[in-house]
């Protein structure tokens, strides 16, 4: 192996082909060339963010567009909801809270997910313009059923737009954005679209869209409307684009479609299954709640009681990198990612190295 492979929650293993795409000549961000390369993204992306709504592309991280979500959906004098059962969903609070937002937080124990009675609890209190969910915790290993908390959401408060991040489960994982009814779905290009960090898309519904034009103060970087008034002009993007990160995109997007997404959501869950396996093998137990398990990364509760650091680090003199637990898990969890590129015979030799260690 020419690199210690990553098996963490992102960045995640790129292709050979991937990487070398970033190495073509640089062109205009406002030629001809560029536009050709961005409007042959954009359908594609909407295949695989599953949507026939509006699809944006941003220079950043996944929390840029958390803070798109809050600044565009939540109008004076209305609140956002926070579901927090994780680090990530922790962050999207902050992110409300700091750009000046009336957030309210709902905590929820570590290691469960979003079911739909949370969310009814507290939108009953009424004035909410919009919720926010983590679909996978990359903190917890807990993956929410996001669907069946949409649908209870648009059956009891129509009105109450669903902002979901999906930052280490998109394309990694069926979520059907139209067909859920969702509003906004954030992910980035680093862990489950096997892609360089420094990329950010978003599927977004017309309604938020609509909802956007009655808030002020949206900023300007990620003001949605901004966003499409460029593409509704046959433009690209207001600001400077990351265009070798885009020539990234270009080929994966290929190779994702190539595979096909029932083949692709087929093989994550595969691995995740083996992942399981292992852990379950060594008397190891999983951190989420039984039937919440994430299918792109596993949380293994350390109730062995080894010495967390100690494995990463023997399995990295092997030549594979693993996450020790995030936050207040650190050490009494540590996780396994197998969402991007990793196939069955990756986990294989990754659980090869970690059995070397068991055994030792």
């Amino acid at each position: 192996m020419s690199h210690p492979r990553l098996f963490i929650p992102g960045p995640t293993e790129i292709a050979p082909e991937v990487l070398h795409a970033q190495t073509r000549p640089m062109v205009g961000h406002r030629s001809k060339a560029f536009a050709a390369l961005f409007y042959h993204i954009l359908p594609r992306l909407k295949q695989v963010l599953l949507t026939q709504q509006h699809v944006y592309i941003t220079a950043s991280s996944g929390t840029g567009l958390q803070e798109a979500a809050v600044r565009n959906a939540v109008r004076p004098g209305r609140s956002v909801l926070n579901m927090v059962a994780g680090a990530f969903a922790d962050r999207w609070n902050k992110v409300a809270v700091s750009n000046g937002k009336d957030a309210v937080r709902v905590d929820i124990e570590w290691g469960r997910p979003i079911r739909p009675e949370d969310v009814d609890a507290a939108l009953a209190a009424g004035g909410f313009d919009a919720i926010t969910i983590v679909h996978n915790e990359t903190s917890t290993g807990v993956m929410s059923d996001v669907g069946a908390v949409a649908r209870l959401v648009r059956e009891r408060y129509p009105d109450t737009l669903i902002l979901v991040d999906a930052v280490s489960s998109a394309s990694g994982v069926r979520i059907p954005f139209d067909e859920w009814g969702l509003d906004m779905l954030l992910t980035s290009s680093q862990k489950a679209f096997a892609l360089p960090p420094g990329l950010a898309f978003a599927a977004v519904s017309h309604r938020l869209l609509e909802r956007a034009r009655e808030v002020p103060h949206r900023g300007w970087y990620f003001d949605l409307l901004t966003l499409e008034k460029y593409l509704a002009a046959g433009k690209t993007t207001p600001a400077t684009p990351a265009i070798s990160l885009l020539n990234a995109l270009d080929v994966q997007l290929d190779r994702i479609l190539a595979e096909g997404l029932e083949a692709r959501w087929a093989r994550h869950e595969a691995c995740m299954t083996m992942t399981h396996a292992w852990a379950r093998k060594h008397d190891f137990e999983l951190f989420p709640e039984p039937g919440y398990e994430s299918r792109t990364v596993t949380c293994v509760a350390n109730t062995r009681g080894i010495d967390v650091p100690d494995m990463i680090a023997f399995a990295r003199e092997q030549g594979f990198v693993i996450g020790n637990g995030y936050g207040n898990l650190k050490n009494q969890t540590f996780r396994i990612a197998h969402m991007g590129e990793h196939s069955p015979d990756d986990m294989n030799a990754l659980f090869d190295a970690l059995d070397a260690f068991l055994v030792r």
